[in-house]
Order: structure tokens, then C-alpha cells, then sequence
């Protein structure tokens, strides 16, 4: 993949633009989940959906389509709901798919233009028709998780393993476009541990989307509700308990786990695992960036490395903390935002190491 030449300013701002929306669409389905408004919106209209209930009749309407096709979630959390606070939940979810649209918008009417211009090398239309899929496949498992969540007696909210594809496809999209970000900016210098340090922010970068993949399994499960401490071992007596529980074995406690302490104790335990596994060799990693005196450049995205991962621990710790009763907004939010902006700072590393040209 030849990328040795920067690409046009325009070019870049217009990829960094889609990059900060993909970042805030995660942010805004974070806000959507943790809301509960995921469901509030029961139809999957492309035109007409673009604008809300007009008038009082309509918003009724919609209303009563969320209590017949959410029952157990309306009846379970939101029996007294005001058709005010609807509104509230509504507005999440619709400005979840407006974005989603407006992305749509600002991909392609530049994306012409440029191609017209033939300011897109073959290396990014590659690349940018990966981006495409990418979207494409995350709005089609959004249908899918809204549609696992609705019209559904035993089900609260959308299904976890849905949620965490969707998640996950949300995140491949993020990556994608920052490294192509980077790429745009030409080629750097070829550093004489330019594999090593690849193959270290690769590694790290994988393990990261493991534990996005957990900590979309202890959303979408509600798994951090039932051991609101750190570190895992205070008033732990119960914790254990429910993770030595012979249901955990069963298959079936892991398809409806909605009422399984089990289940959800060892998607949380996981969780913290992998946390501190990852924030070790991430550690790691910038010690042996120091080590090999890998320049200026390097170093100073190292300490964003160490800035991040230090950041993120620090939000995991409070999101916990404050999860008793629901799991908090704030707190829940910028944990998942921190987790794009630490995959940034990998990738950031992995580009500065430089790559080898093709001969």
C-alpha cells in the first residue's frame, strides 16, 4: 500500500471530520443505552424517520407503540413514565440515527468531489470502501439489537450479544478511519524497531477490543450492578460466592442471564482481568519504548499512551464505584469514550514506527 505522499489538507480535514463523528456517535449510543432509550423508537423508517412526531397525537402514538412493543421494559422501569419524559428517551435514540444520517451526508458529498477532482489515490478508495461496509454492517446491527429488545415478555433490554457486535463493528470503524487518518499524512521515517513496535501496538490493540467486547457484555448485561467495589476483593464474600455458582456452568444461564448472578460475576471478573493485563503491558510497552530510544516522535506518544490507559483505569474504577442502583451516566460514558481515544494513541505508536516499502 503505496502512501509514501501527504494527501490534500482538504482531504485529511474531511477524513478527520468523519473520524470525530464516528467517535460522537459512540458517545451518543452510550448516552442511548445507558438512558434506557434504546427502545423508545419502534419503527425503521430511512425517509420519513428523519423527522420526530409532529403534534400532540403523534407523539401519543409513539408513546403507545413503545408500551405494546417494550412492554417489559416499560412496565418494568418506566411505568409511570409522563409522555414528558418519553420525549426525554426519544430524543436519545432519534438523534442516535440523525447522526448516523448525517454522517451519510458528510461521507458523500466530499467523497465526490474529491473522486471527481481524483484526489483519491487507490490506496484510500480501499480503504474508504472498507469504511463503507463497516457503516453499512453497524446500522444493520443496530436494526438487529433494537429488534432482540422489542416485543420480547422476558427480555428488559436489548440483547448483550447484539449490543456488543454492534459495539464492536462501532469500534472497527473508529480504527479503520483513524488509520486511514494517519496514512493520509504520508509515510514516516522507518524506525530501526519498526517491527517491534508494530507488533506491540498491534497486540495491544487487539486486547483492547477484547475488553471493549467485555465492557459491551457488562453494559448490555447491567454485570457491574452487582459488585459495586473496588478493589474486587472488598465485601467480596458474596462476589465469589456467585462466581463459584454451579449455574455459570450452563449453557442456558448464559443465553438468558438476565436473572444469573453467575454469569454476570464472571463477564465482570473477566472485565477487571483483562484491565489490569492490559494496563501492565501497556506500561510495559512504554518502557521498552524508553529502552530502545525510540526518538522524540515516539516518546512523546508514549506519555499520550501512558496519559490514556492511566485515564481509562482511573474511569473504569469510578464507573464501578458508582454503580449501585443503575450504572452511571457521566461516569459510564466517558469510560466508553476513553476507550476510542485510547485505541487512537495505539495506532498513533503503531504509525510513527513507520513501514517497511514495498520492493
Amino acid at each position: 500500500m503505496e502512501t509514501t505522499a501527504p494527501l490534500r489538507p482538504s482531504v485529511r480535514y474531511w477524513l478527520l471530520a468523519g473520524l470525530v463523528m464516528v467517535f460522537f456517535q459512540v458517545i451518543i449510543g452510550g448516552v442511548t443505552r445507558l438512558t434506557d432509550s434504546g427502545l423508545s423508537i419502534t419503527e425503521w423508517a430511512v425517509i420519513q424517520g428523519t423527522l420526530p412526531p409532529a403534534g400532540e397525537a403523534q407523539w401519543l402514538e409513539a408513546f403507545e407503540a413503545y408500551k405494546t412493543a417494550a412492554r417489559k421494559q416499560y412496565e418494568t422501569l418506566h411505568a409511570d413514565m409522563t409522555l414528558g419524559e418519553f420525549k426525554v428517551i426519544y430524543f436519545w435514540e432519534y438523534l442516535h440515527r440523525l447522526w448516523a444520517r448525517l454522517m451519510g451526508v458528510v461521507f458523500l458529498i466530499p467523497f465526490l468531489f474529491f473522486w471527481a477532482k481524483k484526489w483519491i489515490p487507490s490506496w484510500l478508495m480501499r480503504l474508504l470502501g472498507l469504511v463503507i461496509f463497516l457503516a453499512a454492517l453497524a446500522a444493520i446491527f443496530g436494526m438487529v439489537m433494537v429488534n432482540s429488545g422489542l416485543n420480547k415478555d422476558t427480555r428488559t433490554w436489548v440483547n448483550a450479544y447484539n449490543l456488543i457486535i454492534h459495539l464492536l463493528i462501532a469500534t472497527f470503524l473508529f480504527g479503520v478511519l483513524c488509520w486511514t487518518w494517519l496514512l493520509a499524512h504520508g509515510r514516516p521515517p522507518l524506525h530501526h524497531r519498526s517491527s517491534s513496535i508494530r507488533s506491540w501496538g498491534w497486540g495491544l490493540a487487539a486486547l483492547l477490543v477484547l475488553q471493549i467486547a467485555l465492557g459491551g457484555l457488562m453494559a448490555g448485561m447491567r454485570a457491574g450492578l452487582i459488585h459495586p467495589h473496588f478493589p474486587f476483593f472488598i465485601q467480596g464474600e458474596a462476589f465469589m460466592k456467585a462466581l463459584t455458582m454451579r449455574e455459570s456452568a450452563a449453557i442456558g444461564n448464559w443465553i438468558d442471564y438476565e436473572p444469573s448472578l453467575a454469569v454476570k460475576a464472571w463477564v465482570q471478573m473477566a472485565h477487571r482481568g483483562v484491565a489490569y493485563i492490559l494496563s501492565g503491558l501497556a506500561i510495559l510497552f512504554i518502557l521498552k519504548l524508553k529502552r530502545w530510544n525510540a526518538g522524540p516522535a515516539i516518546s512523546r506518544a508514549s506519555m499520550l499512551l501512558l496519559a490514556a490507559i492511566s485515564l481509562q483505569f482511573l474511569l473504569g474504577v469510578l464507573t464501578i464505584l458508582n454503580s449501585v442502583g443503575r450504572i452511571p451516566l457521566v461516569y459510564g460514558v466517558l469510560h466508553q469514550g476513553g476507550a476510542l481515544l485510547l485505541l487512537a494513541s495505539i495506532l498513533y505508536i503503531t504509525y510513527l514506527a513507520g513501514r517497511p516499502k514495498k520492493a
